[in-house]
């Protein structure tokens, strides 16, 4: 649980749920799960199991006590539609989500298959924000998925991009972000890709956020693309606490 993200693209992040498995290339050298293991290895409490997926009940009411406006990265440390999150929980977070309209929450998966399939038993109020993972053109198939679903805003995470988009099917999304993997075994990105993504953004006018190049030192490599940041986020109208 933080209060504050280093996350570019959020403010804080909130963790009902901890511990994944790995479903495609862009987990290969998951960040979330280095950091269990260094959470365990220092005794934190939440990571016993280290990266095994466990439930948090006792942080699901966190939100509540934040009054002031923050964008909040849900479960940053799992995916909410892992097989083993019960859908009884999945509800729970999402009735917390509901109940805090002054938050606007990011919900990133790369399970939207079941997101799809258990839509229609959950709220989608305007503040919460669903995507899904898109590391390359092995796992496009994720955005028919995230399409189906009645969110208000639908996005893409195009990190770590491990390859050429050329052809993101863009229809009903709202929000393209695109990285570069970091740490030690960080697989490089193409200028190219990023500049063909950012292009297509442009041209179908969604807002294009450029988080990082990413590399084994990412702060040096910085984000700046042709001169520039590209911090652009949708327009979204939500009530004040």
């Amino acid at each position: 649980m933080a209060n504050r993200s280093l996350i570019e693209w959020t403010d804080a992040t909130w963790n009902p749920v901890t511990g994944c498995t790995k479903v495609s290339q862009g987990c290969k050298h998951c960040y979330a799960e280095r950091m269990a293991h260094r959470l365990q290895a220092m005794g934190s409490s939440r990571y016993v199991n280290e990266f095994r997926v466990t439930l948090h009940p006792e942080v699901l009411t966190v939100p509540l006590h934040w009054l002031k406006s923050r964008r909040i990265f849900v479960n940053s440390m799992s995916d909410v539609f892992h097989p083993d999150v019960p859908d009884e929980f999945i509800a729970d977070i999402f009735s917390i989500m509901s109940q805090t309209p002054q938050h606007i929450y990011q919900v990133l998966t790369k399970r939207p298959e079941r997101l799809a399939r258990l839509a229609q038993k959950l709220p989608f109020p305007a503040n919460v924000w669903i995507g899904t993972s898109i590391e390359s053109q092995d796992v496009l198939y994720r955005i028919a998925w995230l399409q189906q679903v009645p969110a208000a805003i639908r996005f893409l995470s195009c990190e770590p991009l491990l390859g050429p988009l050329p052809d993101l099917p863009l229809d009903n999304i709202h929000w393209v972000i695109v990285g570069g993997e970091s740490g030690p075994h960080a697989r490089p990105m193409a200028r190219e890709w990023v500049i063909e993504i950012r292009d297509q953004c442009i041209t179908h006018g969604i807002p294009f956020f450029f988080k990082q190049w990413g590399g084994i030192q990412r702060q040096r490599a910085g984000r700046l693309l042709d001169g520039r940041t590209w911090d652009e986020f949708p327009i979204i109208f939500h009530e004040e606490a």
